[in-house]
């Protein structure tokens, strides 16, 4: 599924993609923007999708940027309707390391609200009156986008930066298994909790259905660390076991031929 994607353009070297999926995307915010305010309503909103989607590749190449600062390898950042996704080819077992580059992520959206604020903050005091579809409305929105992005990857549910912050710091004090099974445990219990939280305190199935993806993808990537775990384990022993071959010392080779008596 995550092969049907489109690729873009590189950003500081790094392959920026796009799902095919991501059209569905743009086609739902531009019929709804369509059925409230027309021709004008239906570029708006999906000007609105492609700046927040713009926001999601700034918080992508933070996490990327910092990754290469530790000779960590990015070759793509592929954006999702759900959101981004910086593929790292490792990340980095020093708890401190994978500690900045998560930070990095949320970091940049923050960093970006308080960029907007001088823009927005007499609006969102209701000081000022915001038309709808306007460069206004818009700047707001993306403000509160950038809060709740910033703010909702921080949640401790692994894998979500949250959750990687929390093995990070469990890493310092536990085995780095150990530390990334109990950050999977405290994160999927917290993933179906928030799932319930979402369709009967919330209703928002959709909110719902993301964290039981979100529970799924803790346990999908725990099982591939663990057998990266295990194949490291193999080929070391492997490598123990091994045997180096000495070559044997050249020894003068008998004459084939009979020597001539002096």
């Amino acid at each position: 599924m995550l092969g049907w994607s489109i690729n873009l353009f590189r950003v500081f070297g790094i392959q920026l993609a796009v799902h095919a999926s991501f059209g569905l995307l743009l086609a739902y915010y531009g019929w709804q923007g369509w059925q409230y305010g027309g021709l004008i309503g239906m570029l708006w909103s999906v000007a609105l999708i492609v700046l927040f989607f713009g926001c999601v590749v700034l918080h992508e190449l933070g996490h990327s940027l910092t990754a290469r600062r530790y000779g960590v390898r990015v070759p793509r950042i592929l954006l999702l309707p759900i959101g981004g996704m910086a593929e790292m080819e490792q990340i980095p077992r020093r708890p401190a390391a994978e500690l900045l580059i998560t930070v990095a992520g949320p970091a940049v959206n923050f960093a970006l609200v308080l960029l907007l604020l001088p823009l927005v903050w007499q609006p969102l005091l209701g000081q000022v009156p915001v038309m709808e579809f306007s460069a206004t409305d818009m700047l707001v929105q993306l403000w509160w986008g950038n809060l709740v992005m910033g703010t909702f990857n921080l949640l401790p549910v692994f894998p979500m930066d949250g959750g990687r912050i929390f093995r990070a710091l469990l890493a310092m004090r536990l085995p780095y298994m150990r530390a990334s099974w109990w950050a999977v445990q405290v994160g999927r219990v917290l993933a179906l909790v928030f799932a319930g939280v979402a369709v009967f305190v919330y209703d928002s199935p959709l909110a719902g259905v993301l964290f039981v993806f979100i529970f799924m993808a803790a346990g999908t990537e725990y099982r591939n660390l663990l057998r990266r775990e295990q194949e490291d384990a193999y080929w070391a022993e492997v490598a123990r076991r091994a045997t180096p071959v000495t070559p044997l010392e050249a020894d003068p080779l008998p004459p084939l031929l009979p020597q001539r008596p002096d």
